[in-house]
């Protein structure tokens, strides 16, 4: 306590008046009261010193300041972001896609010419492959012959055809006037012989009798000829007929032999393996110098036409219509703009036209968003430098209304 006193006298010095040992105060009474107030007082100071040293710092209002103009900013760029996307519909699971074409060869034979290599690029009409021709070119000129033959035999079968619609009705009608002068000899022939019977024995002799019996069946003997004569003669029509067939079979014969030379020249074509369409070479599995047989694939060939499939969400379907404007962006090629529009959407998920579609009555059933697959064909913005392989993964943006 007097070491307290002590202090507090030494950071409190007394006033001017006073001496160091207080005689001036008057009596020692005096001087013990002053000293016990002055210890009274310096004890409350410095117990305020100490309490207002332990008080904490008022703390700045300035971080939260930030903070709050901070998430308004936020706020205010997420409502401008929805607002200026808040029709735009996108999806990462998108490939492009296309018709790849297999080409395979008609023909069976010896590959001689190989023209093209992996990943070529090709036009619609190139010669890409050539297989070994001599064997077609052999069948082609036997063909040949076989129509030139044909063709002989045709001209051949029309000549006959025309000669019997002549000769044939000409030969009917000598044989009907044979009859006739036939008919008429016998009508002499008998009315002779008739007189020579009627004749008294007296007046004539029997060589006219006889004479005139042999006339009579004479004629009646070349009636009977010029009759058979006759009717071989009418079968004329079916003659004509016949000889009317066997130009219909000539011709059908040379339609035969142009038919197999078509097939000939045809094969003798196939020799030479075209693109069918404008597109890259791919998946090839054919070298100079290799056997292939007719309906072998050698490569495929993917055109220039591509689309994209996308696999929206069924919750994204809603707004989505055929015509819809879309935005694509290609992973391989971040520069490439691409511009298109809706195609169509496919009636039916993924997963219900796959290997093995979900059988959800059967067992716990877990709700999956299913996946609809959504058709995009491109529009502009293809680059022909900057070809678009099939599977390539895109980004496609809807822009609905």
């Amino acid at each position: 306590m007097e070491e307290s006193s002590q202090q507090d006298r030494e950071r409190h010095p007394a006033p001017a008046g006073a001496d160091g040992n207080g005689a001036d105060n008057g009596n020692d009474g005096n001087h013990g009261r002053g000293s016990h107030g002055d210890d009274k007082d310096s004890g409350e100071q410095a117990a305020d010193e100490n309490d207002a040293g332990k008080a904490p710092r008022r703390r700045s209002k300035k971080p939260l300041i930030i903070l709050v103009i901070v998430v308004i900013v936020l706020a205010i760029v997420g409502a401008i972001w929805w607002f200026l996307t808040r029709n735009d519909i996108s999806t990462d699971d998108a490939y492009t896609e296309g018709d790849a074409v297999t080409v395979a060869s008609k023909v069976g034979g010896y590959v001689v010419d190989l023209r093209i290599g992996d990943n070529t690029r090709v036009r619609r009409g190139d010669v890409l492959l050539r297989i070994d021709p001599r064997d077609y070119v052999a069948a082609r000129d036997q063909a040949q012959a076989q129509v030139e033959l044909a063709d002989a035999q045709l001209h051949q079968a029309q000549t006959q055809l025309a000669l019997a619609e002549v000769q044939y009705p000409a030969q009917l009608a000598q044989a009907q006037a044979q009859e006739q002068a036939a008919q008429a000899d016998l009508a002499n022939a008998r009315a002779s012989y008739q007189r020579q019977r009627k004749v008294d024995p007296r007046a004539t002799s029997q060589q006219n009798v006889d004479t005139a019996t042999a006339q009579l069946r004479s004629a009646t003997a070349a009636v009977a000829r010029a009759q058979a004569e006759v009717k071989a003669a009418s079968v004329v029509r079916e003659q004509v007929a016949q000889a009317r067939a066997l130009v219909e079979s000539r011709q059908a014969q040379a339609r035969a032999a142009r038919a197999q030379l078509e097939q000939a020249e045809l094969n003798l074509s196939y020799t030479e393996v075209r693109a069918p369409v404008d597109g890259w070479v791919t998946r090839r599995n054919v070298q100079s110098g290799k056997l292939v047989q007719a309906g072998m694939s050698l490569f495929s060939l993917v055109p220039q036409a591509v689309w994209v499939t996308a696999n929206y969400k069924e919750t994204q379907l809603d707004r989505m219509r055929p015509g819809d404007p879309v935005d694509i962006e290609v992973d391989a090629y971040p520069q490439l703009k691409l511009h298109g529009h809706i195609d169509s959407v496919q009636l039916g998920s993924g997963s219900r036209f796959s290997a093995f579609p979900a059988e959800n009555a059967t067992g716990n059933f877990v709700k999956i968003v299913q996946r609809v697959p959504v058709k995009i064909v491109i529009d502009d913005g293809l680059d022909p430098s900057l070809p678009l392989p099939l599977g390539l993964s895109v980004t496609p943006t809807v822009h609905v209304k």
